[in-house]
């Protein structure tokens, strides 16, 4: 139990990361019934659809989940009033900064996390009154920033007085441990719940993230100043030729839809299969509850193991 606890109501100071199109209320559900918080990756979608996310994850859960959104989307002012209406726990946020619509959030007793690449951003949500940060360094999948993690965690640590939830290159007990040396009080983990049973991913980009090795992965689109890590594939060599000539127009025609073909379609040669760089980590498709105790378990006996090296000297 920890700041980071007592803030998202849950047993582990762990976060499901918002993966777009992923993160859907069977995985937010099973997380939260794990000890963690659930999140549901609303980013733009329709609102109904979030609202069914949102009604489907309290029928497999009564413990707290939360919802993310981007503040890019075109229907962001509809998302907040629903997520207000809806009183979710938990709101996080990616893409912006969540000032303005912060203070309806607390009104309506709803904790707020934005996740943030960088302290600039971090100290002006702090001023506005989030709740904690998300740290993501760029060893995580998806749209990610510059700085690691490692370089990034206590830089953020001493420039907050809110918790730091650290993100990016997280997958086990030893990854726990390393963050909590580094000042933040609890992680965000993505990459490891993708073959979580729960996850509704196919079955085809579950297999190519527990096959992956430490160089598997690639930041793509860095020109377009928005880069995407992933796994490396046919679609993701295609684009790296695009840099060369930054023609966005290609660029953008080659990645619409592309998330879809490799999460629902299973197509993972043409489809962009987001990953984080400790794939070659993940190895084996578990209940989200299991991989959340054995990180825990396996941290608490890496602190011990420590302790006792530390005390001898």
């Amino acid at each position: 139990m920890n700041r980071v606890c007592e803030i998202l109501g849950t047993e582990y100071p762990i976060i499901q990361g918002a993966m777009a199109r992923i993160a859907t209320a069977e995985l937010a559900g099973a997380v939260s019934n794990g000890g963690g918080l659930g999140i549901i990756a609303a980013g733009g979608a329709p609102v109904e659809w979030v609202k069914e996310q949102i009604d489907k994850c309290r029928a497999i859960t009564d413990k707290p989940f939360g919802v993310n959104i981007m503040l890019l989307a075109d229907n962001v002012d509809e998302l907040v009033d629903l997520l207000i209406e809806e009183k979710v726990a938990v709101v996080t946020t990616g893409a912006g900064n969540p000032g303005k619509y912060i203070p309806r959030f607390k009104e309506a007793g709803i904790k707020v996390i934005p996740v943030v690449a960088n302290v600039t951003l971090a100290k002006r949500v702090q001023r506005a009154g989030a709740d904690a940060v998300v740290a993501e360094g760029c060893e995580a999948g998806g749209h990610i920033g510059e700085t690691t993690t490692m370089a990034m965690i206590p830089q953020m640590v001493d420039a907050l007085d809110i918790p730091v939830i650290a993100a990016g290159g997280i997958a086990d007990g030893r990854g726990l441990a390393a963050a909590y040396m580094l000042g933040a009080e609890g992680v965000q983990m993505g990459t490891r719940f993708l073959v979580a049973e729960e996850c509704i991913v196919s079955q085809p980009y579950k297999e190519m993230v527990l096959k992956a090795k430490d160089s598997s992965t690639v930041a793509t689109g860095r020109f377009t100043g928005h880069p995407v890590r992933v796994l490396k594939n046919k679609l993701s060599r295609q684009m790296l030729e695009l840099e060369k000539t930054q023609d966005l127009e290609e660029f953008e025609r080659l990645g619409t839809g592309a998330l879809s073909r490799a999460v629902l379609q299973g197509d993972v040669d043409h489809g962009s299969v987001m990953s984080g760089q400790i794939a070659g980590l993940v190895n084996k498709e578990q209940p989200a509850a299991e991989i959340i105790r054995e990180m825990f378990e396996e941290a608490e006996k890496i602190y011990d193991a420590r302790a006792a090296v530390v005390k001898e000297r």
